[in-house]
This record gives C-alpha cells, sequence and structure tokens, in this order.
C-alpha cells in the first residue's frame, strides 16, 4: 500500500501548511450542512499554481488520492472526502485553495479580471466595482464562497436570470491536470473558436477532472439604478404573470425569488423584518432595472396585478433582501436535526404544481419532516429545505422530492452540483449512454481515479 510523502509535501507548501494533526485538520472535514464529513490523512494549503502542480505530480506518483475544497459552502458533500477515506484504501489529502486569493487588476476595456482559486466573489465584485463594473454571479455565501468552487459546481445564484449560470461567465481558466501538466487556456477574446472549450468542460466538473487554480472572469456593467418590489401573492401562478408583465413592459428582471409564508414566518421569528404587512401563501421579489420611470411602470403593473400587497425601494435595499438571504440560517437554527437540502428545478410552467406538491410531502411520510421552500422563480430553481428529518430517513425523504422533481420534468441538481450527496439518483436526469459519456471524460483526465474519488459517479 502506497505510504503518504508527508516530508515531500512539506517541502513543496512549506510545514505550516502541511497539517496532519485531528485537530487542525478537522475543519476542514465537515460539510457547511453538517451531514458530510470525511477522512483525510493530511490537509494541504498550497500558495500557487506551481505548488499545486507539484503536489499533484508528487501524489500522482506516489498514488495518493486528491479532494480539492474552495470555501466549504457546498451543499452536496463533494467539498469533502469519503467518510471512510478513498475506498481503495490508498492515502488521501484534502488540498484546499484557502491562500490562493490573489485577483488581477481589472481589464476596464475587455471588462474581465483573473483570480485565483481562493478568492472570494465579494473580493472579486469589490475589485471589480473599483473599476465601475460587476461581477455577473452573485450568492448569499458571497463572502465565503471562492472563485474555484463557484466554476467547479457552475454556481447560478440571485442573477443567473439576467447574465447566466458562472460557465458563461468563464473567459480563460487555469488548472492542474491529474499527471501535474498546467493546463491553462487564458484570453479574454470573445471569439475563439479553437477545438474543444475545456474551460466550458471544467465548469461544474465538481474537481473530478483538474484543479483548477485561476480564473478569468467575464465583467458587466451594472445598471444605473434598479428597483426592488416585494410583493404578497395568493397563487405561483400570480407571480409568474406578475415577471411576465414586468418583461412585457420593457424592464429588465435583474432577480426574481419566490418565498412561503413559512420561510417568511421563520426569518421573522430569527429577527429579520417582515417585509409587507399582508400576509400571503407566497411572496415574490423582483429586481428591475430599465430606461425610463422604471417605479412608474412598476407601480401601474402592481395595480392591476394581483396582489394582496407590494412594498418597493430603490436598490439596493438591503432590508427587502434581508427576508430572502436569511432564509439559509433560519433555517439551519430551526431545525433539531441537519437539514435536508435539495437544489432542484422544474420548468416554469410546472411551478404552481411542484410546489404544491413539494410542499406536502410532510404529509405523505412517515416521519417528522418540515418543508421550506424559496428560490429563484425566474429560472424554475427551488431549494427544498426538509427541517427535523430523522439522519435515518433523509434518503427516503430525498427520493420522494426526486420521484416528484423527475415526474415534473425537472432536474435534481439545478446550481449545487452532485457531489457524494445525488449520486445514488443521476439516472433520473441523464441517460446510460450519457452516464458512460462522462465516465469516458473522467478516465480520459484522471485515468489513476486520483481526484475527487465518489463525486458523481458514486
Amino acid at each position: 500500500m502506497p505510504s503518504l510523502p508527508l516530508t515531500e509535501l512539506r517541502a513543496i507548501v512549506g510545514d505550516a501548511h502541511v497539517l496532519d494533526d485531528a485537530g487542525a485538520t478537522a475543519g476542514h472535514l465537515t460539510d457547511w450542512t453538517g451531514r458530510w464529513t470525511g477522512h483525510a490523512d493530511a490537509v494541504i494549503r498550497p500558495r500557487t499554481t506551481d505548488e499545486v502542480s507539484a503536489v499533484v505530480a508528487l501524489c500522482a506518483d506516489a498514488g495518493v488520492v486528491i479532494c480539492v475544497q474552495g470555501g466549504n459552502t457546498g451543499l452536496v458533500g463533494g467539498s469533502v472526502p469519503p467518510a471512510g477515506g478513498d475506498p481503495a484504501r490508498r492515502p488521501l489529502i484534502l488540498m484546499t485553495t484557502a491562500r490562493m486569493t490573489d485577483i488581477d487588476g481589472v481589464d476596464a476595456i475587455g471588462r474581465c479580471v483573473g483570480a485565483q482559486a481562493g478568492a472570494t466573489i465579494d473580493a472579486i465584485d469589490r475589485q471589480a466595482a473599483a473599476s465601475g463594473l460587476r461581477f455577473p454571479v452573485d450568492l448569499a455565501s458571497r463572502e465565503s464562497a471562492t472563485a474555484g468552487g463557484l466554476v467547479a459546481t457552475n454556481a447560478g445564484g440571485i442573477r443567473m436570470i439576467r447574465h447566466g449560470n458562472t460557465r458563461r461567465q468563464v473567459l480563460g481558466i487555469e488548472a492542474v491536470l491529474a499527471d501535474g501538466r498546467i493546463l491553462r487556456r487564458w484570453t479574454s477574446l470573445v471569439k475563439d473558436n479553437v477545438g474543444y472549450d475545456l474551460p466550458g468542460l471544467l465548469a461544474g466538473s465538481e474537481g473530478t477532472l483538474a484543479v483548477i487554480t485561476r480564473v478569468l472572469f467575464r465583467l458587466i456593467a451594472p445598471p444605473d439604478g434598479t428597483l426592488v418590489t416585494v410583493a404578497a401573492v395568493h397563487h405561483v401562478a400570480d407571480a409568474i404573470d406578475l415577471l411576465g408583465a414586468l418583461s412585457g413592459r420593457g424592464l429588465n428582471i435583474e432577480a426574481a425569488e419566490i418565498m412561503s409564508e413559512a420561510g417568511i414566518s421563520l426569518v421573522e421569528e430569527y429577527g429579520s423584518r417582515r417585509p409587507v404587512a399582508a400576509r400571503a401563501p407566497f411572496y415574490v421579489l423582483v429586481e428591475t432595472s430599465g430606461p425610463g420611470d422604471v417605479e412608474a411602470v412598476v407601480l401601474e403593473v402592481m395595480e392591476n396585478a394581483p396582489v394582496a400587497d407590494a412594498v418597493l425601494e430603490p436598490g439596493p435595499a438591503r432590508a427587502l433582501w434581508s427576508a430572502r438571504e436569511q432564509h439559509t440560517e433560519s433555517i439551519a437554527r430551526s431545525s433539531t436535526t441537519p437539514v435536508v437540502k435539495l437544489d432542484v428545478s422544474v420548468p416554469i410552467r410546472a411551478l404552481p404544481e411542484a410546489l404544491a406538491e413539494l410542499d406536502a410531502v410532510a404529509g405523505v411520510v412517515d416521519h417528522p419532516c418540515r418543508p421550506i421552500l424559496f428560490g429563484h422563480i425566474g429560472d424554475g430553481n427551488i431549494h427544498v429545505n426538509l427541517l427535523d428529518v430523522p439522519e435515518d430517513r433523509a434518503d427516503h425523504v430525498t427520493a420522494h422530492v426526486f420521484g416528484i422533481v423527475a415526474a415534473n420534468g425537472g432536474s435534481i441538481s439545478a446550481e449545487h452540483g452532485i457531489g457524494r450527496a445525488k449520486t445514488p439518483w443521476t439516472h433520473l436526469g441523464r441517460s446510460e449512454a450519457d452516464l458512460a459519456a462522462m465516465r469516458g471524460i473522467k478516465d480520459a483526465f484522471d485515468p489513476r481515479g486520483i481526484f475527487n474519488p465518489g463525486v458523481i459517479f458514486g
């Protein structure tokens, strides 16, 4: 059986950045949800791409497995190693990009910026803002989610309706392949059609193909101003119609979120202000921009829409957004067990039926289950949170939810990836031929299977 080359690893990254004491590594081995805890023989903290390359080359030669971690904000167990270590009993290290935080100067003409894999979304956005630009992807975990993790999971976020997912923002990429070679596809060209789209392939690969070390991101010009509206509605269809009416009047939908009364009541219980006075089954938050008097257009639409109550504030309207962004923390605090968090999507036309069926899950399972549903209504993405579920029943209720999603023509993973959590259900969204093609790509990039064993493919 191979042994872990600790002396050589310390020579590459420095003694202080090879952690093999249980107390020092523990914080890296449990994911944000608390549901997934893995085992690693050491945690390695490289600073540069060259250090990553040297570590990977050494591990490839020594038969050591590598799991990669960014901000560890993932929700599907993909950011931590397997619970028992490598299934093939090889030594395993966790490589964290926490020290790789450099951000390049902004190319204001080409509207792009390069960042190391450990740079946070918030830091990249602040760098862009200094040049009058914006990073197009935004998540509630913006202060801890990192560039590498963002790309590895092809994250979506609250601005996806306007700007697309992370893959759309990637102009170039630098990554270390499974033999230690450095792949660098780095150009700000809008048109560069030479061969396969390798940056696009690595986006969403969840650390199974290569170690992403740097990313060249597209930036955008922010709107001159936005208006944030929260409307209380009685039906999901009313929220969908409201978005259609706003866009039909020529407004840009910058973000569109849906929340339930159960979720709003929960965040209110934990200290957030209720956004509107009236109570209703659902609340839609929509941020709009556009030419002319945006507020006048929104007010006119609201007067003719079936809304119980509404409030408008100029963007960024942090207080209104707080009702949405405090959902995750409030849910975690309220549940008596680790929350079963399921990120799914369905066609927008199926949202009313799917949300009703998902909310009714508690009545058809034989164990405690308290659903809190919210998500990105503009792209059909629902965040299903099931509270108080006994840990030994999590897979049972997950299968039930995924059955509802599949029956409504949806996807078991909208923006968080497959990780370790969803591998038993990939057949619901991919055919055997599709899965075989993906396995072929994995084998070509990583023939020894040293990157993230158990992620995506189980």
